[in-house]
């Protein structure tokens, strides 16, 4: 059988992209944060670094003795974070109009409303109060405490931050609810604890706003003690108000974690939904079609080094690149593929071993598919099949594969061909 021509060391992309601008490329590492690439993940983790180190001086700084003697440390942390956060705010204004970067807004419009959004004011309150401190004559001491809003931006660059903020979204009508139900349960239990001791406490119990005082603190399981019925019927209405408190705090307690868990999973079906689309195996297929594919994939990451597949193993599943670089150690040199690429294909159609170890060159977010699911997608989907079929056959021709399939050896009688 002939050959065709050795294989580079690197394999090319499957399909040429037109490189982004700069501005789509600072969107993508701002916006995408720790579930995009790996420089969106590195910038996302230095901020939330800066966050936290500007924070504790912020508090630290309140403190005369550590403030004399580390003035000038506070001083500069301030500095750099005030040039890094203003530089971060004008480069987000910029990018905002980018395109297809917010659907639905004109270009020109775009930064307004990034600087109108909830983001874009914590944003410019993170860097307002040092640049008026810096600007206008008088103290602005009490205002620099606002340097403390750059804690907010935690729920752009943290997933879990951000995804409990999502979840008291969600759920802010059922939240007000509770506040009302709550406030109500207050006025009645005050009210009822007025009417039953305000002759025997007079000081404590004397008028409706004192009794709803010790209402609002058994009712948050606070109980500070400074303020107790003495009397029978006041004690059983204490008695009914705690256990109504139960109820006051599992409801929304409840809620938030129900609806928090609800956020995590939507998240990661929109991270799994990039990572399919990305793959240009895939990009044909419509909507409901990926969220079918989805349902078989698994995703799985990998750090450098790691051993993603080991030579002599059983073949089981085929992996899709989402994101990183994987090697693949061949007899004749090392391979190298990147994102959008798939391996193991062949050796999981004809059942075979792996003739290769492959491992992750850098951090990995890889899909993989079982063979039973590989087969049904073929049969079901013409434009999968012919997929693989082109992409194996290019592999063939570039000997990035044995001649009995991808980085495999075939096992039992031989395939009869020439």
């Amino acid at each position: 059988m002939k050959r065709g021509r050795r294989a580079k060391s690197r394999v090319p992309a499957p399909t040429a992209q037109k490189s982004p601008g700069l501005r789509h490329r600072l969107h993508e590492i701002l916006e995408h944060g720790s579930v995009g690439t790996p420089a969106s993940r590195i910038v996302n983790a230095a901020f939330v670094t800066l966050i936290l180190v500007n924070v504790t001086a912020v508090v630290l700084e309140s403190v005369p003795d550590l403030a004399q003697r580390y003035g000038t440390l506070f001083f500069a942390i301030e500095i750099v974070s005030l040039v890094v956060f203003t530089l971060e705010y004008l480069l987000r204004l910029w990018i905002a109009g980018a395109h297809n970067v917010r659907v639905g807004v004109s270009p020109w419009r775009a930064p307004l409303a990034y600087a109108a959004s909830f983001g874009g004011i914590v944003d410019l309150l993170s860097v307002l109060p040092f640049w008026l401190a810096l600007v206008l004559p008088f103290d602005l001491r009490a205002i620099l405490v606002l340097r403390v809003f750059r804690f907010l931006k935690l729920a752009r660059h943290s997933l879990g931050v951000r995804s409990l903020l999502d979840a008291l979204y969600q759920e802010r009508w059922p939240l007000a609810g509770c506040v009302v139900i709550f406030f109500g349960t207050t006025l009645l239990s005050g009210s009822l604890m007025y009417l039953i001791e305000r002759h025997v406490q007079p000081e404590k119990f004397g008028t409706i706003p004192l009794a709803m005082w010790w209402a609002v603190t058994t009712l948050g399981t606070t109980g500070y003690g400074d303020v107790v019925p003495v009397t029978g019927l006041g004690r059983i209405l204490a008695a009914a108000t705690i256990m109504m408190a139960l109820a006051m705090i599992a409801l929304p307690v409840g809620l938030v974690a129900t609806a928090f868990a609800d956020q995590i999973h939507k998240r990661d079906f929109v991270v799994t939904w990039g990572m399919v689309a990305r793959v240009p195996l895939f990009a044909s297929l419509g909507a409901t079609e990926i969220a079918n594919v989805m349902r078989l994939l698994s995703s799985n990451a990998y750090g450098p080094g790691d051993v993603i597949a080991r030579r002599g193993e059983q073949a089981e599943s085929m992996f899709f690149i989402a994101s990183g670089e994987v090697e693949i150690e061949l007899k004749d040199g090392a391979r190298r593929l990147g994102p959008g690429h798939f391996f193991g294909e062949v050796s999981v159609l004809r059942k075979a071993r792996r003739s290769a170890t492959v491992t992750a060159v850098s951090r990995c977010n890889l899909l993989v598919l079982n063979a039973a699911d590989l087969r049904m997608l073929m049969e079901q989907d013409e434009r999968i099949a012919d997929g693989m079929r082109k992409v194996t056959r290019e592999r063939l021709g570039r000997e990035l594969v044995t001649e009995g399939g991808d980085i495999i050896e075939e096992e039992g009688e031989p395939t009869g061909r020439s």
